[in-house]
This record gives C-alpha cells, structure tokens and sequence, in this order.
C-alpha cells in the first residue's frame, strides 16, 4: 500500500515539479540538484521497490525454511539407527541460523515485513523534499529523524525477533 502511495503521490506531483530537483539531501540541506526526469523524480518509488520486493522474498523464504525443532524430530529415526547426528551435543551449522519453529518463522517473517513498511514510512519523508513545488535547499531539522528512526525502529524489531526465534 505504501509503494502504491508514492507511486500515486508522484504521479499526481510529477506535473508541477520545477526544473531542478534535490538530487542530495546532506545535514546542511539540499547540496546537489538534478534536472527533473522521471527516474530522478521517482528515484525514491522505484528504489522502494526494490527493497520491498527483496524483503518480501526474505520474508517467504524465511517462512520456507525447515525450523529446528522439525529437523530434530525428523533426525530422530537416524539416530536410532546407529548414526549420531547430535553427537556430543554439539549443534551441526546446517541449525545454526534457522528459527526455532513455525511460530518463530512467523514472527520474524512479520518483523521483517514491518521493517519493509518502517522503510516506507522514511521515504515518504524523502518524497515529501523531493517533490516539493519550489526548488528551495533548506529541509525541516527533524527531516534527518525522520529518515533515520524508521528503519531503525524497524531493523531493531527485526533483530528483537530474530534472536527470540532462535532462543525458544
């Protein structure tokens, strides 16, 4: 929904953007411009896209991946069939970093996905400087917060349940 809102925002913006654009937006302002062009207007959107299609398909592939606790239960029958592939209690790496189970594979999928939308959030933000109707080099001082705290405060979930599907 959110790649569909800028996408939507910049279209309806597109027309009555001036000549020059931010090309970069540094902590002092706007410290280089571009002519405008639809892949320098929309930098932003396709970027977004990108990102939401890779963690998209991390987050399916994190909901494919076999959990721990499974593959211990199918290890079971080998085990008893005189090979040890838990010897001496040790953790083969093939375990090391998979989620504990189905719930734990969910949770993190979901973080994952919020992370995705945390991005967004910062690049409304972005868009908001972007497309605005005069080609002006001061940004809001918050304007780095809101750029920054978003994905963080979503990368940080991230971690939170990645590390908490691997505990449990």
């Amino acid at each position: 929904m959110l790649l569909a809102a800028l996408a939507l925002w910049g279209t309806l913006r597109y027309p009555h953007l001036p000549d020059r654009i931010p090309e970069h937006i540094g902590l002092d302002g706007v410290d280089a411009w571009t002519g405008r062009s639809i892949g320098s207007a929309f930098v932003l959107v396709f970027l977004y896209a990108g990102v939401t299609a890779l963690i998209t398909v991390c987050a399916e592939m994190t909901l494919r991946v076999t959990p721990r606790d499974e593959l211990r239960a199918e290890a079971a029958p080998s085990a008893a069939a005189g090979q040890a592939p838990f010897a001496a209690g040790r953790t083969p790496s093939s375990l090391v970093d998979r989620p504990a189970g189905r719930g734990a594979a969910r949770r993190i999928a979901r973080a994952l996905l919020v992370l995705d939308a945390c991005i967004g959030i910062s690049l409304l933000f972005g868009c908001g400087v972007l497309w605005r109707s005069t080609p002006e080099a001061e940004v809001p001082v918050w304007l780095f917060a809101a750029l920054v705290l978003p994905p963080l405060a979503g990368t940080v979930l991230t971690v939170a349940a990645a590390v908490a599907g691997r505990k449990r």
